[in-house]
């Protein structure tokens, strides 16, 4: 199994560290890449990650999951179409697609909320309702290909 991780400056530390160790200890391939030029990129709490690739590089078809941590990272992830295009071609394709937090936002604008019950932050809920999808307060929620979390304290059972 293959995973894809898309991460900008501002990602939420221990929403990246958590899901990226576990898979590791499950054995999956992780590939990291970044919305800048293949720069590191820094969390909120100062951690830096390096990537293996930009995201214009990325082959979604190569890949069998999704994940995008939260914090500020996926509100700049957003206005790079070229994330929003890798994300829109996941969810089109039926691969899973993980999302916590403000991971939901680049969902929203990749347009693959059409009736899905969300978990994400409740600082974004208005906006997923506004979307058409179906925000639940709930800790994780899947539905269909779509896994989310609804923030750091959801990350054991997420």
């Amino acid at each position: 199994m293959k995973a894809l991780f898309l991460i900008a400056d501002g990602f939420e530390d221990l929403q990246f560290f958590c899901p990226y160790h576990r898979l590791l200890e499950e054995g999956v391939e992780i590939t990291i890449a970044c919305a800048i030029d293949n720069r590191p990129a820094t969390g909120l709490h100062g951690y830096v990650v390096e990537p293996d690739m930009p995201i214009p590089e990325v082959s979604p078809s190569e890949y069998d999951l999704l994940v995008i941590p939260g914090g500020r990272s996926p509100k700049k992830l957003r206005l790079r179409e070229e994330a929003v295009d890798v994300t829109r071609t996941f969810v089109q394709e039926g691969p899973l697609v993980a999302a916590i937090g403000h991971g939901a936002q680049l969902l929203l604008s990749a347009g693959a909320l059409d009736s899905k019950a969300i978990a994400c932050d409740p600082g974004i809920r208005d906006d997923i309702r506004v979307a058409s999808g179906q925000y639940r307060d709930e800790g994780v929620i899947t539905d269909g290909p779509l896994l989310t979390a609804r923030r750091n304290d959801e990350l054991a059972e997420f």
